[in-house]
Formats: structure tokens, sequence, C-alpha cells
């Protein structure tokens, strides 16, 4: 494809880079895990014909669908007409920005799992997620996510999911080949991979042609992009890669000041007290206007989470079984999501400001060698240190 602009883009930086997640079916993604199981026990007491109204087959998937299991998954492979096993053990999915729910790590119930992800996904990982571009929408252009990401963007085309490492174990960073290089030699300092991806969360920006990455010609404005970008990391990680948990400064936090209900239907807030206003009778507080305001792609997300909770479903389907009342840990997801959003604005203001600032060109990158990326480092890295199951408990051949 003909390039139509020489500023530098994520796709220059990052070039390995994974569609979203499509899972094909709303139901293996729920907030909690009991969910899940109690979703997955429904499905194999049923009936034939229960069963396959309960799963939706797609064109991908079907109870006689036979593909291998997940990589790093212990999941069943016979076909799912046949299936009377245990539920599949729920792991963590970035279900979208800022919310952190789970998923059945089943093979056979998703329609594009995008097993190369998983191949990479351990403790070392970090995955940079795109947010869908929606012209003059408030929101960050680029997000990061230690768990697996799904992509999805709330509003817009979802953007690209690009894990920091090609392979387990922190190796084989996904970075342009000589990118580091030349870069250390202008800034006069040594640029990592982790480095990258700080400056590229601290300074990125959303356009028609993909996310934009300015590359700073000053070494002095660099590094304190990158400090901000590792600083933004921290935040939105929540505590993994053995870091601490976010807390707002000054030792003020949100509360619940009065109980929420068992089944809220509403959420609103009171600017005058930062008060958010949970159903008729919960109220949590303090929080930060900048945490009640804060979008991605112009959707807010404080509401974007309440509403994928209380959103009723239609009865009969297996998205109808959820939790019968608001569980106590939804409450703490609550209040810690209120601290990263208040926290993450905060940090967003303090974006480097590049207006009138040299910055590297793609040209330049062009003339140092650096683009285009060579065809390999745009596709995944062969992973063959684990062994994968195959369709009806074969071993898969990598």
């Amino acid at each position: 494809m003909r390039r139509v602009t020489d500023d530098v883009l994520l796709d220059d930086v990052m070039p390995w880079s994974v569609a979203p997640l499509r899972p094909g079916r709303a139901w293996v993604v729920a907030p909690d895990a009991a969910t899940l199981r109690a979703r997955w026990d429904a499905l194999v007491r049923a009936g034939r014909d229960e069963r396959e109204a309960l799963f939706r087959p797609s064109r991908a998937r079907t109870l006689s669908s036979s593909v291998p299991a997940l990589p790093g998954q212990r999941t069943g492979t016979a076909r799912l007409a046949r299936e009377a096993g245990p539920c599949p053990e729920p792991v963590r999915l970035a279900h979208g920005p800022f919310d952190e729910q789970w998923l059945l790590p089943d093979h056979r119930l998703l329609d594009a799992a995008r097993p190369e992800l998983w191949r990479v996904a351990d403790e070392r990982q970090l995955f940079a997620v795109e947010q869908g571009y929606v012209p003059q929408a408030p929101g960050p252009a680029l997000l990061v996510s230690a768990v697996l990401p799904d992509g999805r963007s709330p509003a817009g085309r979802p953007g690209r999911i690009r894990p920091l490492y090609r392979r387990p174990g922190g190796r084989e960073p996904n970075v342009a080949p000589g990118l580091p290089e030349v870069l250390s030699g202008r800034y006069g300092t040594e640029v990592t991979a982790e480095d990258v991806l700080a400056w590229a969360l601290a300074a990125a920006r959303p356009s028609p042609a993909g996310c934009v990455v300015p590359l700073p010609a000053d070494p002095l404005v660099w590094a304190s992009g990158v400090a901000l970008g590792r600083r933004m990391t921290a935040v939105q990680v929540r505590g993994a890669r053995g870091g601490e948990r976010p807390r707002l400064p000054g030792g003020r936090r949100p509360y619940v000041r009065a109980a929420l209900p068992p089944h809220p239907r509403t959420l609103a807030y009171d600017a005058a007290g930062e008060v958010l206003l949970v159903g008729d009778t919960g109220r949590v507080a303090p929080v930060p206007a900048e945490a009640w305001d804060y979008r991605v792609g112009g959707i807010r997300m404080l509401e974007l989470w309440f509403e994928r909770r209380t959103s009723p479903a239609e009865p009969g389907t297996l998205e109808a079984i959820g939790r019968a009342a608001w569980p106590q840990g939804w409450t703490s997801e609550l209040l810690e999501l209120i601290t990263v959003l208040a926290l993450q604005a905060r940090l967003e203001s303090e974006r480097p400001a590049l207006s009138g600032a040299g910055t590297i060109t793609a040209a330049e990158l062009r003339a140092a060698g650096v683009l285009p990326v060579p065809g390999a480092a745009r596709r995944p890295a062969s992973v063959l240190d684990r062994e994968e199951e195959g369709p009806e408990g074969q071993l898969a051949l990598l």
C-alpha cells in the first residue's frame, strides 16, 4: 500500500500486530468467573437441540467444529456436541478499554481467538492496544494491558493489538529492527523496547492513517515522555508485574458512602459533591470529575462499565445467566476503576508538547535503513517451546 504521510506510525515502530479477538458469541465473556461456570454447566446439561440453540452456531463455530486447544490452555478438544466435562478455567480478559472481565478460554467457543497472541501471553508480556479512530472524539489513541486484550473499541473501527515481545519470556522485542540503535544514537542514551512503548503511550495521537507516534528530536522531550509513559503503564496494568495498585495522591480515595442497592439500574454524577449515584440509594465519593468525564472514542468509560453489568439480556439465553444481585467484588472493581480513570486523565494532561518542536520523520528513518520494516518483522515469530493439543486430543503440528 502506498504511503500517504511522512508521519511515523505505530505500525512503523511496533510492526507485528494482530487483529482483535472475535468471540462470535457474547456469553463466553462475563464480569465474574462464577457466571461463566454457571453458563457452561447450563450448556453441557442441555440436550442436543437446546444445546445448539444456547451455543449460537456461526459460520466459524458449530457444535461439530474440530479445533485445537488454545496455546497454554488445558481444555477439551472433542466436539462440543459430545462435551460433558467440567468448565474450562476462566481467564482474565481486557474487554475493551479499562474493563477487565473473564473469558472461557476454549477454542471451540471462539470464532477467532488469535492463537498467536496466546502463544506469547505470559507474566512478562504487555499488549499495546490501538483504539478505534473517531474524528473529533476525545480519548487516547493507545492503551496498554498486562492481561490478554480482546481489542474491542467502544466506538469506531477497532484498532490492532501489538505485543511488546514476539516470544515468551520477554524475548525478541516487537520493535522495528534498527530503531532502538538509531534512537540511542540521537538521544545519547540506551533506548529499550520498554522505552519505545512508554513513549508511544505518552505521545500517540489518532489519525485516519493509523496511530501516529511522533518521535522527538530533543533528548529531553524524549526522556520526559518516556517517564510519563511508564507512569501511565503502571496505572493501566493495575499492579501487575510486581507494581503497586493505583492510588490517588494526597490520601484521597473513593469510598462507599451509602450501600449500593442489589439491583441498580441507573448511574449519575453529582459534580458539586463529587458523588457517583448508583441506583436510587448507592453513593460513592469522592469521585473526581476527571474520572466521571473520562472517555475513549467519545464514550464515557464509567457508564459503559456499569451498563455491561446491569443491562438485561434476552430471556432463555446463556447471556441471561448472571449474578442475582450486585456482588461486593464489583464494588471493589468500581472503586479501583474510578482511581485508574482519574489518574490516567491527570497523566494525559501532562503529555509532551510537540507542536513547533522538531521530530524525526519517516524519511529520516528510511535514510537510516529502519524503514521499510522487513516483512518477517510483521509476521508472528515461530514459537515451538510448548506442546499444543490438536483436535480430538492429538498433538498439534506447528
